[in-house]
């Protein structure tokens, strides 16, 4: 049984689904592992590393005919033409985007696991890579500020003078906002935190930041740890108090997201133009459209005197971590589908149970359909 694993080719991309390491544990289950040549370079994983771990290193071909395969991000149609028919696919799909690829997956008799739709449960935690990657996402963005910032983070005297802390605010409090509070406060900025919902409250000052207390009229709390969309009424009241805050704060870190839906705007126009010349918006929510209106998806621009950056992979931006935490998510992933044979001890089997609800819940195509969602 063969587990293959390619080169991503989306632009910007620096991950690999697949380690050095990761390989060995593959390889201990039993499977023979097929990296395409090249697939881990800029994760600073070399060709040579993969072989000592046990894997064939193959041309892209090769490692698509595999019966498993792993990515970071969903397959083009000329991957999926390519493709066996029964193999599982394992990747991130973008499932909230209607663009024809999982129905041409369940055309090809693709078994698709997508990666967003594993549940934030407990038994699912050490799959999850929307955490593992959002945690080394809220890790960089506080750096992507700190380097654009004209001034230090903490307070420093010298005999030439001294410095006020910098007044960084994490607005959207999830898994990226968390460890964003955590290297701000690291680095010595003085941090405060605005969420929707009510409950993370604690968690902010847990870290040492202080809550940003804004009343809306109503919880953003939704389900499975999520926040939800709020009304309009809702949504102007906390735009207004949010343009007044924001007024003293230097580096403002946005990581707010509804899933399926349009980021929702938290720093207006209005809200930029009355920042401090020279203070940095890092808004972490580019890809689903920004918290901020004047983003520009992949882009660093200056408007009304204040840099906004708008990476949208924040996790390629350190490459060799993201990849092995994402590689063992999905070794984590793989034990609920490659299990033990009960007629033949010591030996694995390729078993995709619909009755295991990590993947029901994540199965987007089986058996030449296209599942319902959940």
């Amino acid at each position: 049984m063969f587990v293959g694993v390619t080169k991503e080719q989306r632009s910007g991309e620096t991950r690999v689904a697949a380690t050095p390491e990761s390989v060995k544990k593959l390889v201990k289950r039993g499977l023979q592992v097929r990296v395409e040549r090249g697939a881990g370079t800029a994760a600073h994983f070399p060709d040579e590393a993969y072989v000592a771990a046990g894997a064939e290193i193959v041309d892209r071909a090769q490692a698509l005919a595999s019966e498993i395969l792993f990515r970071i991000h969903k397959p083009t149609s000329e991957d999926i033409a390519a493709m066996k028919r029964g193999a599982i696919l394992v990747s991130l799909m973008e499932p909230y985007q209607q663009d024809g690829t999982v129905e041409k997956l369940a055309q090809a008799g693709v078994e698709t696991l997508a990666l967003e739709l594993i549940p934030r449960t407990s038994r699912a935690q050490s799959m999850d890579v929307l955490s593992s990657q959002a945690g080394i996402a809220g890790y960089r963005a506080v750096l992507e500020g700190c380097a654009r910032y004209g001034r230090f983070f903490p307070m420093m005297m010298t005999s030439a003078g001294s410095s006020k802390p910098c007044k960084l605010a994490v607005l959207g409090v999830g898994v990226a906002g968390l460890q964003a509070i955590a290297t701000a406060r690291k680095l010595g900025a003085v941090v405060e935190a605005y969420d929707v919902r009510p409950e993370v409250r604690e968690q902010i000052l847990s870290l040492g930041a202080k809550f940003i207390d804004i009343d809306v009229g109503e919880s953003g709390s939704g389900t499975g740890g999520y926040a939800k969309e709020l009304s309009e009424e809702a949504k102007k009241k906390q735009q207004a108090a949010m343009t007044e805050k924001l007024k003293a704060f230097d580096v403002v870190i946005c990581t707010a997201n509804v899933p399926g839906r349009k980021a929702p705007t938290l720093i207006a126009e209005e809200a930029v133009k009355g920042m401090r010349a020279g203070s940095v918006v890092v808004d972490m929510a580019a890809p689903s459209g920004g918290n901020c209106p004047l983003v520009e998806a992949d882009k660093v621009v200056v408007k009304h005197g204040v840099t906004i950056v708008g990476f949208t992979n924040f996790a390629a931006l350190v490459p060799t971590d993201a990849s092995a935490y994402f590689s063992q998510n999905l070794v984590n992933l793989l034990d609920l589908f490659w299990v033990e044979d009960p007629e033949k001890k010591g030996l694995r089997q390729l078993k995709l149970s619909t009755d295991d609800d990590i993947l029901a819940a994540s199965l987007v195509t089986h058996q030449g359909a296209v599942c319902p969602r959940r």
